[in-house]
C-alpha cells in the first residue's frame, strides 16, 4: 500500500471515528479535528471556551502537532494551565493542498501514537 493510499485510509477512518463521536452524523473537517486537538491538550474537555480561546486552541493542537517534525518545541504551561510552545524552525512555504497533507500526516500520526487507529 502507498503512504498516499495508507494516510487517505486511515484520515477516512480517524474522521469517521471522531465524527460518531462529537458530531451529530456531519462529518469534522480539518480546522474541527484541531480544535479537538487543542482542546485535548489542554485538559480542559468540559469547559466553555470564547472565540479568542478557540483560536489559541487551535494554535496549542498545531503547535503539538508539528513538534515532532522540529518546528515547535514545547516549553511551560502557565499559570492557568495553558502550554506553550516556541518556534524551532519557520515552516517553509507550502501550498494550501501541501499544508493540508502536512497537518492530516501529523494528525494520524498524533491518533496512531494514542492509538485511537491503527
Amino acid at each position: 500500500m502507498s503512504r498516499d493510499t495508507q494516510l487517505k485510509d486511515r484520515w477516512e477512518k480517524l474522521v469517521n471515528i471522531l465524527s460518531d463521536q462529537f458530531s451529530q452524523g456531519e462529518d469534522l473537517d480539518l480546522d474541527a479535528i484541531i480544535y479537538l486537538i487543542g482542546v485535548q491538550e489542554l485538559g480542559k474537555v468540559h469547559s466553555e471556551y470564547k472565540k479568542d480561546e478557540k483560536l489559541n486552541l487551535m494554535h496549542i493542537a498545531i503547535c503539538r502537532l508539528l513538534e515532532p517534525y522540529g518546528f515547535y518545541e514545547f516549553e511551560f504551561f502557565d499559570e492557568d494551565g495553558w502550554p506553550h510552545y516556541r518556534v524551532k524552525e519557520e515552516l517553509p512555504p507550502l501550498k494550501a493542498g501541501e499544508q493540508s497533507v502536512l497537518m492530516k500526516e501529523a494528525i494520524v500520526n498524533y491518533f496512531l501514537e494514542r492509538e485511537v487507529i491503527e
